[in-house]
């Protein structure tokens, strides 16, 4: 996939997402997103490790990334040091960006600028419900999805969460898994004609 983003035989992110190529080099991404991505760390947490000597202690950041503009992504990254583990990510971050789709609440006006319908994603036991917002609502979420939805470039949006959402690894990863079912779930729009064949009976 590498050389054919290289040699520009792929001109475009939608097209990997079309046929829904895994995308295993960050730089795919630089190519295609570079400029417009902007990263911003979740969290760092320190994890230990108990060993005969004692305790290891790396260092897990959480990175989100996305260009504003309906691609986002979440990477996990554990390491010894604090700025490897950001790098490393963001690096995955980069690998696991996802297109975002966008629709209107009500009347279709401009620029969709919410989630199309609702969606759900979970991880661990945190639940994060997206709902659809009218124009000028603005993200009505906890600091966490909020920062992943302004990236993904969701204006308007309710948002509903149950579980533990203390735990912020989780939190994350559930808004990120309900930003990326925005694609999977087919609505009205999108349902393809059905033709009535008499039966043969």
């Amino acid at each position: 996939l590498g050389r054919l983003v290289k040699d520009m035989k792929i001109k475009s992110l939608e097209e990997i997402y079309l046929f829904s190529l895994p995308i295993k080099e960050f730089e795919i991404i630089d190519l295609f997103l570079g400029p417009a991505l902007k990263d911003e760390v979740l969290k760092i947490m320190p994890v230990q490790k108990q060993t005969r000597a004692g305790q290891r202690t790396r260092f897990k950041a959480f990175v989100a990334i996305g260009d504003y503009n309906g691609h986002i992504g979440l990477g996990v990254k554990c390491s010894k040091e604090v700025a490897t583990a950001i790098r490393g990510a963001i690096i995955l971050a980069k690998l696991s960006i996802v297109p975002v789709r966008r629709g209107y609440w009500g009347n279709k006006i401009s620029k969709p600028h919410t989630v199309p319908c609702k969606v759900t994603g979970r991880c661990g036991s945190v639940l994060v419900r997206l709902i659809p917002a009218p124009r000028g609502t603005g993200i009505v979420s906890a600091p966490v999805p909020k920062k992943l939805l302004t990236m993904a470039g969701i204006d308007d949006c309710y948002t509903s969460a149950r579980g533990c959402t203390a735990t912020l690894g989780n939190f994350a990863k559930a808004t990120f898994d309900a930003i990326s079912k925005t694609y999977s779930y087919l609505t009205p729009d999108l349902w393809k004609e059905t033709v009535f064949i008499k039966s043969p009976y």
